[in-house]
């Protein structure tokens, strides 16, 4: 299972003109659920997006978590992530769970984070989302968590 994680001051996700999410400072979870993933992989990269040190402490270092700040999270599927680019110039989406489990791995994760963080909001599964954002840094972050890790 992939994050790619991004701080953001705000972030909003709209499908069809409509916001369907949005936050305040926080975190925008771009979620990319694999082929052999299980709820394994999911709690696992969980427990490191909340603990991730990627918000600044009193003396400016990354050093407090989403957890510690009180911030929220944007999770937005994107079976995209999955893909595979070794080759040629068309990428390949072989990789990613079959759209069902990528669904149901996807609610999984956001349940869950539902129970740990304060404020979660999502994006659509499935669907053709626009996302805006003001990634805050910039800091952006690719986090996977691989079957057995």
């Amino acid at each position: 299972m992939i994050g790619l994680l991004q701080r953001v001051t705000e972030a909003k996700v709209a499908v069809e003109a409509t916001t369907v999410g949005a936050i305040g400072p926080g975190i925008l979870v771009l979620l990319g659920v694999e082929r052999a993933d299980t709820t394994a992989e999911a709690d696992r990269l969980l427990e490191r997006i909340t603990t991730y040190r990627i918000f600044e402490d009193e003396t400016g270092r990354m050093n407090r978590s989403v957890l510690d700040t009180g911030g929220a999270l944007l999770v937005v599927s994107q079976f995209t992530l999955a893909a595979s680019t070794r080759n040629g110039t068309r990428p390949g989406f072989q990789g990613a769970a079959v759209p069902a489990e990528g669904e149901r791995l996807y609610d999984y994760f956001v349940a869950a984070a539902r129970r740990r963080v304060a404020t979660v909001e999502t994006g659509r599964f499935g669907a053709m989302m626009r996302v805006s954002l003001t990634n805050d840094g910039p800091v952006t972050f690719w986090l996977q968590v691989s079957p057995g890790t």
